[in-house]
């Protein structure tokens, strides 16, 4: 059965989270812009196993194949689009992709509305502020494993780098959260919005968070990848905030754990490009409460891919799993003693053209009523040391936590 899409552009003044109908709509937005979705027109399930992103790309191409899409605006993000979460490993279950009935965009000055069948236009809301009204105390419950526990392991992974043909493992960790109130994606996503906007905000069938990893963007020939790796916190003046800064880029233990998440992204963005641009040298991404080492990748597509399949050829890059990526994927098995689920995966959308972005879905949780899951997680090279590693997870997890908290806390 044919399916109608409508796009149409939008003049008057809305906020995008605060348009969204229902608390647990679809959220991908970066600096005010970006696209919002609520509704299930199509709800797919690719499974688990390598195969789950070719999977996904054919039940999207038959999905869009069966669309009738008529779209006066013709824009990046316009027209029907899909949003995507998919797990770390393979083996996990949990994947999703939702194509929503109802989409709302803005972009360099252009806003717009996709309706899918038999949808209706909505109300749209003008901002409203962050969301921070009072919410229930939030509890926290311990993690998966414990502190020590988890010392235990990145001592054995730096171990295992010093001794067998590993450069790079990345271990995370969770802290378990509770409320006696269901948690509610929409305000999450609003907070995480206005206090990291340089981030890409996420909020997907329970995942939420933002993001700075950009895995893949596609926009017609045109292919972009940031590759972040290496953190320091942020000073608590411009004096240290330099400093810190200026050790951070000069710091040899930072640098052996940035150059394998810039060359795996590399490896794979060659094959494809006719012309590829990398920075010569990591320059800082500074966020509210953390810096990192990141590199931008550019570059011209040899021939027509899509985002999800580019995103599907990264990942998973050194900066979420290590190098090389099958030895570091069997030690994080052992060691971690925890199922990511979808930390650590591909996260984003993508367009009946094949256009899309696609990011890491990091400094994020995964909610469902009243209980979460945070997470965090941190590259171990040769000369990483356990409690350095942990206090870096600590950092890292502020972000979600400042957002189960009315006003930011400690950053």
């Amino acid at each position: 059965m044919t399916v109608t899409v409508r796009t149409v552009a939008v003049d008057e003044p809305f906020g995008l989270v605060a348009s969204l109908a229902g608390e647990n709509g679809l959220v991908w937005m970066r600096a005010g812009e970006g696209i919002v979705g609520w509704g299930e027109a199509v709800r797919l399930g690719p499974g688990s196993g390598p195969r789950r992103f070719a999977r996904a790309a054919q039940m999207l191409e038959e999905t869009f194949g069966s669309m009738e899409i008529h779209d006066d605006v013709s824009d990046f993000g316009t027209g029907p689009v899909a949003f995507g979460t998919f797990t770390f490993d393979p083996d996990s279950e949990g994947s999703c992709l939702i194509v929503p009935s109802v989409v709302l965009g803005r972009r360099g000055g252009t806003s717009w509305m996709t309706l899918v069948g038999p949808a209706e236009a909505p109300a749209l809301v003008r901002p409203r502020g962050d969301g921070s009204d009072e919410i229930d105390r939030i509890r926290y419950a311990g993690s998966t494993i414990s502190e020590v526990e988890w010392l235990d392991a990145v001592a054995a992974a730096a171990q295992a780098v010093r001794s067998t043909e590993l450069e790079k493992v990345v271990l995370a960790r969770d802290l378990l959260v509770w409320s006696k109130s269901a948690f509610d994606g929409r305000r999450l996503a609003a907070r995480l919005a206005e206090r990291f906007p340089e981030c890409f905000t996420f909020s997907l069938d329970g995942m939420v968070g933002a993001t700075p990893d950009l895995l893949a963007r596609v926009r017609g020939e045109l292919v972009e990848s940031t590759a972040l790796a290496g953190s320091a916190p942020r000073g608590s003046d411009d004096d240290e905030d330099e400093r810190l800064g200026r050790e951070l880029l000069s710091s040899t233990k930072d640098r052996a754990e940035h150059l394998p998440a810039v060359a795996s992204v590399r490896v794979v963005l060659e094959t494809l490009c006719s012309s590829l641009q990398v920075d010569p040298e990591p320059k800082l991404m500074r966020l509210a409460n953390v810096q990192h080492l990141a590199t931008e990748l550019r570059g011209r597509l040899r021939s027509p891919v899509g985002a999800l399949e580019v995103a599907a050829r990264l990942h998973p890059t050194a900066a979420v799993c290590g190098a090389p990526t099958e030895k570091a994927q069997a030690l994080i098995r052992t060691l971690e003693r925890m199922d990511r689920g979808r930390y650590g995966g591909p996260v984003g959308w993508v367009g009946a053209n094949g256009d899309g972005e696609w990011g890491i879905s990091l400094r994020c949780g995964e909610f469902s009523g009243t209980r979460g899951r945070l997470f965090a997680g941190a590259g171990i090279v040769a000369d990483s040391l356990p409690e350095a590693e942990l206090e870096e997870t600590r950092l890292k997890l502020r972000a979600m936590q400042s957002a189960l908290s009315p006003r930011p806390s400690g950053w």
